[in-house]
């Protein structure tokens, strides 16, 4: 792959499947990937695709069925709006002083967040933000049966954050197992999401100038590393309507990694330039779905954004620098969309 970056000495090298992808169908609107699966590159199909009908419970990307059990939208609405509240509150008082943000990120900036977040909570929760329980589901949910089992429960109203709060209030094995499910569902995704999204705008663009805004920078790299570079549709009849080569057991894979590079869409596709959103509309750009579409967006984006303009000052004000000796990024074929690991040192 080309070099995805203002950093000429930098190449963004994308697992071989992500970079078939961007190499065999960047410019298409619609196309076979498998027997039973369809791309949708295409703004305008995927505007009408992602509107024909909501997304199931079991395509929500972060409230899914959680042990067999599911998730109603009211459930998903109040956890993440507790989630939320914590993150204000967490944004509220003073931050950390003198904290050291050098080594490796996204894991440096992940674990920044947690702290920052959930420090007050017990570890029985915090815990759950280990990115080492995204390797298998087996591993965080023996993680979860340890927790729920062991004693000391945290009580309500004890120091908690609102999240914990609600886990404090479970009764019994299966509600303590559910409850820290729901923390982790809730929790996670906000740090690993933030890292991850400034993680990928340090390696694309760093250094900045001066004078580009956090703002700028996010979302152009949401623009060529989406962190959700995919948006699953199982078959359904609504479709074979929208396009008569979508058949009727047709999965759609709508694929915002090939229209935020589209070059029908984008002046330079492949070139980080913040600048260019002074005058786009994150939320109205053709093509543009990093928080999903319109009818449907994700509900974390007023989370996501403002860590991570906070996190990437922090890292701008610091005197970090991505290492000189750095010269690839791998990205590797995963549900969250980032460079594997970006070093950054201290300027010499």
């Amino acid at each position: 792959m080309p070099p995805s970056s203002a950093a000429p000495a930098r190449t963004t090298v994308f697992a071989p499947r992500l970079a078939a992808l961007i190499g065999d169908h960047l410019g298409q609107d619609v196309f076979r990937l498998e027997p039973d699966t369809i791309g949708v590159a295409g703004h305008e199909i995927a505007d009408r695709i992602l509107a024909a009908r909501r997304a199931t419970e079991t395509e929500r990307p972060t409230f899914k069925p959680l042990h067999g059990r599911s998730i109603s939208r009211t459930e998903a609405s109040t956890v993440t709006r507790t989630i939320g509240n914590d993150v204000r509150e967490a944004l509220s008082g003073p931050l950390p002083r003198n904290v050291d943000l050098a080594g490796p990120w996204p894991l440096t900036g992940h674990l920044f967040l947690r702290d920052l977040i959930l420090g007050q909570d017990p570890y029985r929760l915090r815990m759950l933000m280990s990115r080492a329980l995204e390797l298998t589901p087996k591993l965080t949910w023996s993680v979860i049966a340890v927790g729920a089992a062991l004693p000391g429960w945290p009580r309500p109203g004890a120091r908690l954050t609102g999240l914990a709060d609600r886990a404090a209030r479970a009764r019994g094995y299966q509600e303590r197992r559910y409850a820290m499910g729901m923390y982790r569902r809730a929790a996670a995704p906000v740090c690993f999401t933030v890292s991850t999204l400034v993680a990928n705008a340090l390696w694309l663009g760093a250094p900045f100038d001066a004078g580009t805004s956090n703002r700028n920078i996010v979302l152009e790299s949401l623009r060529l590393l989406p962190p959700s570079w995919n948006v699953l549709r199982n078959a359904s009849p609504e479709y074979p309507a929208v396009d008569g080569r979508i058949g009727e057991r047709d999965d759609v894979l709508v694929l915002p990694l090939l229209s935020h590079r589209d070059p029908a869409l984008w002046d330079a596709p492949d070139t980080f330039r913040p600048e260019r959103w002074d005058s786009l509309d994150p939320d109205t750009a053709p093509g543009y779905l990093p928080f999903g579409h319109s009818s449907e967006r994700c509900w974390g984006r007023h989370m996501v954004m403002p860590l991570a303009e906070l996190l990437l000052d922090l890292v701008r004000g610091s005197g970090l620098v991505v290492d000189p000796g750095q010269r690839a990024g791998r990205v590797p074929l995963l549900g969250l969309l980032g460079v594997e690991e970006v070093r950054l040192t201290r300027s010499r």
